[in-house]
């Protein structure tokens, strides 16, 4: 089996069987963000704890298997680490998904993320693959203007 083949499976295989799905409560902020393109659709819940850490990832959505694969994984990889990390695995998979395909994943930074990397030769599923990062990035940029311990989070179209 080809390397794609292989990524193309992990991919269906997290459609199928997705991390973090079922939004969950406490949380510190809600977000939820649509990819007007195709109208792909995600709520987001994240719980920061005072040290500073994703302690909690919660979803819900309706879309492709691209985008409800990469929210899938991203659940998987960020819970439990710090907004730092989460934040240096979002520039590298921003730099992937801009690439166009002519940009290597870094497999040891974005685990299974890599099996986006053949996404970006296509425009326009590369929104798709992004649309959980940019709802956890908002999340976390809001946290900053909630308090830690609120159990309702706010709205946001996108």
């Amino acid at each position: 089996m080809s390397i794609e083949g292989m990524y193309q499976e992990l991919i269906l295989d997290h459609h199928k069987h997705p991390v973090g799905k079922g939004l969950r409560e406490p949380f510190s902020v809600e977000v939820h963000h649509i990819n007007t393109s195709c109208g792909d659709e995600l709520t987001v819940r994240t719980k920061i704890d005072s040290d500073g850490l994703l302690a909690d990832i919660s979803w819900d959505g309706v879309g492709c298997a691209i985008s409800m694969a990469s929210m899938s994984m991203l659940a998987e990889m960020a819970t439990g680490e710090s907004v730092a990390a989460f934040e240096q695995r979002k520039v590298a998979f921003l730099e992937v998904m801009h690439g166009r395909g002519t940009v290597v994943a870094d497999a040891a930074l974005l685990n299974d993320a890599v099996a986006f990397q053949g996404v970006a030769q296509f425009a326009a599923r590369v929104k798709c693959a992004l649309l959980g990062w940019m709802a956890v990035a908002d999340a976390i940029e809001q946290t900053s203007t909630v308090p830690q311990n609120n159990s309702q989070g706010g709205n946001n179209d996108n």
